[in-house]
């Protein structure tokens, strides 16, 4: 198992806390998110792990000797950066992660049980966050439907009301080369100019929508996305509350 950090934006709606540096050096609880992410795939036995870089990419020299490079990052968006892992994703299984979020190793050990193709890990108690971080948990939440066997159904849309929303994704996904596989398939009917706006997300939703089977895992364990300052704050009052504990 080998895992890779997707780290190539910059983060603009981070404003100036990203002037200098890259999204996942921000710094959460006393530690740049990127070595979150690096300590929970550790501490999960993964000890292969690339950083695919964009935007200020020497400073994450320090963090890896396994890099892809994403030079066109200034003009495309996530799934662009994925690609840019495609020798490692061709002939390993892989667990993804965004650079912008924080979780425990024990999200990345449940992904690595799932047997299937493609899996993802969601958090079904969404709302209670989405409700901290926002004041119409709907107006950034996008839907999320089961098919009832543990399956995707349905992500990435505008949401109507909560009931379209039985989780949200966290950002981890793995993939086995057979998976990758199918993406790649998927891809090849694209054009460049598509593929460079799509989104993972949208990348999901469009395998479901081909019938490409996507497991999602609960995971209920502390997590987070860091899209703004305010979450950090957000983050920090829910620690100082007991709210979001770690061990």
């Amino acid at each position: 198992m080998k895992a890779i950090i997707l780290a190539a934006g910059r983060g603009q709606r981070m404003g100036h806390v990203t002037q200098d540096k890259p999204k996942c050096l921000t710094v959460f609880k006393g530690r740049p998110l990127i070595e979150w992410q690096l300590g929970a795939l550790q501490e999960s036995g993964i000890e292969d792990i690339a950083i695919v870089r964009g935007y200020r990419s020497q400073q994450l020299a320090m963090y890896g000797s396994n890099f892809f490079e994403n030079r066109r990052w200034p003009r495309t968006n996530m799934v662009c950066s994925l690609m840019c892992a495609a020798d490692w994703l061709e002939r390993f299984t892989c667990i993804v992660t965004y650079s912008d979020i924080f979780y425990n190793a024990s999200a990345v050990k449940v992904l690595e049980k799932c047997s299937e193709e493609i899996s993802i890990t969601y958090d079904p108690h969404w709302l209670a966050l989405w409700s901290r971080r926002f004041e119409d948990p709907l107006c950034d939440a996008e839907s999320f439907v089961l098919d009832g066997l543990g399956y995707l159904k349905a992500i990435g849309q505008p949401a109507k009301s909560v009931e379209d929303i039985e989780g949200q994704y966290m950002g981890l996904i793995k993939f086995t080369p057979a998976g990758w596989s199918k993406v790649v398939d998927f891809l090849h009917v694209l054009s460049q100019r598509e593929i460079d706006r799509l989104d993972m997300t949208a990348l999901l939703s469009f395998l479901i929508g081909n019938g490409i089977a996507i497991s999602a895992v609960p995971v209920t364990e502390p997590w987070g996305e860091v899209d703004s300052e305010s979450d950090l704050r957000i983050y920090e009052d829910m620690i100082a509350n007991g709210d979001l504990v770690f061990p």
